[in-house]
Formats: structure tokens, C-alpha cells, sequence
């Protein structure tokens, strides 16, 4: 639960009426420790050892005491993506890159198009930004990518469209010819397609980006790659409007452990293939899982699966987490709905040989 705000005392200043009206995001940001994590869709097993050992290498007190250079660090990172170092820029997180994206394209009353349910950054941002903000809705209970409502939605006042593929919580995707269709139909509008869980999807629309210059390709080091707490994504588009995007963006937003350890983390491919592996055979066994214990559950192409629980979801989740098990109850905006991350196989047995006893009890 978020937390009340504090009544303004004589003479404090009024936020902007965007901010005010807005309702605080408040996610965990303790106790987690030393549990089952599977309520973050992060990388259960954590990131390749050449990280661990490119920091330690790369750690010491006068780089620390130097602004980040990033030159070195976008060659390699652009060898991974398959693009031109002028074609993206380094954000701290996916957030940051959903932030200059809205800060450079959407002034304040101008149209933003959202899926719901989604991550609650880009509603979070859209608002911090003053947007207006029109939602086309995921249709249950099969939870289908809604293309053709999210077609008729587009209009001359849409300005910006965000949308994540494979979608979060949904785990639901689009296919790249209906990302097309997006891109056709919102020609006047800038469109970020965010990517985060594209390792476990293989769907891309990154070899678009010189082609069609209003697409924005999001990227994250915090799922696949096992650095959520690094705090580093990627904005990619045409080399045309990544100078817009700097402009937007503080010149040192991304520190330099951070781009430290990326370049390191896409030298280990062996490591991120083997681990998308595990994740795909576990998220399999998931849903077999699901299936045994009659739960209804939307077929995802990401990491996670979004299970419908009916009006026991805040039941299992709290009774899993009495479990040391951690999942993600979506109720707020998915009435019903616990979203549950796929990480190995043996850590997927002791989950549903919880849910098992919680379920049938």
C-alpha cells in the first residue's frame, strides 16, 4: 500500500495538478532478500560470472572519481544489437528510457495510447508529463493481443503509442506484421515498442528502426541479463532522433559500473542462451503445472505466466509468501490474476508443490 502524503504545511508549494492527481507506485523495496523471487520477472539465478569478475576488475577509487566515459561501451553493445552506435542511447533502466521518450515527444494535454493492463510505468510517466491518456483494454478472459481495437483507437490526436512486446503482466504478444500495421496506422505518432522480455519471445521490430523513422525500440539489461539492481536499458531508433533523445536526457544518467558490466554480460552469450533454455522448459512445466490444478492461465511468450486465481488471489500470494515463495498479485487492474515468474525447473517444483497444498486445501 502506498503511503498517505503528508498534509502540505503553511507556505509549502503545490505540486503540478498532474502530479497531485496521480496515485503513488509503490512496489516492494525490502524483504526479498534470501526468498523465492518470482514476482519480478527477474533472472532467478543471477547474472553471468564475467560480470561479477569485469567489476571487480574495473573497480577502483579513481574510476569512481571520473564521469562515466561511454564511448568503448556503445561500440560493443551495438556489435550485440546488430546497429550503429549513433542509433542508440544508454538509459538508467527501461524507465528512464520510457521518460525521455515521453519528455521529448508529448507535451502536456497531448495524446498518449496505452494497454491495459501494462507496465505501470508508461501510465505513470504519460501522467508525470500532463498526457492525455486513452487505454484500449486487454479483452478476457483470454487476454489476446487487442490489435485490431488498438488499430481503430489511433487517431490524428494520438501523438504517442507505447506498447511492450511480449506485453507485461499479460505475457501475451504481437506479431511483427501487426507491429507494422501499428507503425502504418500511427504515422504522425511516435511508437516505442518495449522489448524487455524479447530474449524469451524472439519477436523483434529492431531491424525497423532505419526504415521507419517514428519507431522506438526499448531494451533491458534487467531480466535475461540478471542486472535489474545495474539499473541499464537501451533507446534505440533512427540516428535522426537519438540527438533529440539526448537532449532530453542527463548527460550521465547511466553510471559507469553499469555499462562495465553490460559489456561483459553480451560477451557471455553461452550463458544467456543456456538460461533462456531452462526459463522456456520451466515456464512449460508451469503451465502443465497450472493445467493439473484446473487454474486457468493466459499462454505467455515471455518469462512469467499470468494465472487467473479468481477471489483467492490474495490467498495464494499471501500463503506463498509465508512460504518464503514471492509472486505478483495483478488484481488491481486484472481482478483475479497472480503473475508468476518462470525461473529454473527445480525452482518451479518447489512452487507448485506449494501451490499445490494452498490450492486443493
Amino acid at each position: 500500500m502506498a503511503a498517505k502524503p503528508h498534509k502540505l504545511p503553511r507556505g509549502g508549494v503545490q505540486p503540478r495538478p498532474a502530479v497531485a492527481a496521480m496515485a503513488a507506485y509503490s512496489p516492494p523495496t525490502a524483504g526479498r532478500a534470501g526468498k523465492l523471487r518470482l514476482d519480478f520477472n527477474e533472472n532467478t539465478v543471477g547474472c553471468s560470472p564475467r560480470v561479477i569478475d569485469a567489476l571487480h576488475e574495473g573497480l577502483d577509487a579513481a574510476s569512481l572519481a571520473v564521469y562515466p566515459e561511454y564511448g568503448e561501451a556503445k561500440r560493443r553493445i551495438a556489435d550485440y544489437f546488430e546497429v550503429k552506435p549513433e542509433q542508440f542511447v544508454f538509459t538508467n533502466g527501461t524507465d528512464e528510457a520510457i521518460q525521455v521518450f515521453l519528455n521529448t515527444y508529448v507535451d502536456d494535454g497531448q495524446e498518449v495510447l496505452l494497454l491495459k493492463p501494462a507496465y505501470a510505468m508508461y501510465r505513470f510517466y504519460a501522467e508525470v508529463a500532463g498526457a492525455r491518456i486513452r487505454e484500449v483494454e486487454y479483452p478476457q478472459p483470454g487476454m489476446e493481443f487487442p490489435l485490431e481495437a488498438l488499430l481503430e483507437a489511433i487517431t490524428p490526436e494520438t501523438r504517442a503509442v507505447l506498447l511492450a512486446n511480449p506485453n507485461n503482466p499479460t505475457g501475451t504478444g504481437v506479431s511483427l506484421l501487426g507491429i507494422e500495421r501499428i507503425l502504418r496506422r500511427a504515422r504522425k505518432a511516435a511508437v516505442l515498442v518495449d522489448e524487455a522480455y524479447y530474449e524469451f519471445s524472439g519477436v523483434t521490430a529492431l531491424r525497423e528502426i532505419e526504415r521507419v523513422p517514428n519507431l522506438f525500440v526499448s531494451r533491458t539489461f534487467s531480466k535475461v541479463f540478471g542486472m535489474a539492481g545495474m539499473r541499464l536499458g537501451c533507446l534505440l531508433s533512427h540516428e535522426a532522433n537519438i540527438g533529440y533523445l539526448h537532449k532530453a536526457q542527463s548527460p550521465y544518467s547511466v553510471n559507469s559500473l553499469a555499462v562495465v558490466a553490460a559489456q561483459a554480460a553480451v560477451a557471455d552469450m553461452d550463458y544467456i542462451r543456456n538460461f533462456v533454455a531452462e526459463v522456456l522448459a520451466a515456464r512449460e512445466l508451469l503451465c502443465y503445472g497450472l493445467e493439473e490444478l484446473g487454474i486457468r492461465y493466459v499462454p505467455s511468450s515471455a518469462n512469467f505466466v499470468l494465472g487467473d486465481f479468481g477471489a483467492r488471489s490474495a490467498e495464494v500470494r499471501d500463503a506463498l509468501g509465508a512460504q518464503a515463495i514471492l509472486v505478483r498479485d495483478r488484481s488491481y487492474e486484472a481482478p483475479g490474476y497472480v503473475r508468476i515468474t518462470a525461473g529454473t525447473r527445480e525452482q518451479t517444483r518447489r512452487l507448485l508443490a506449494a501451490l499445490e497444498g494452498i490450492w486443493l486445501r
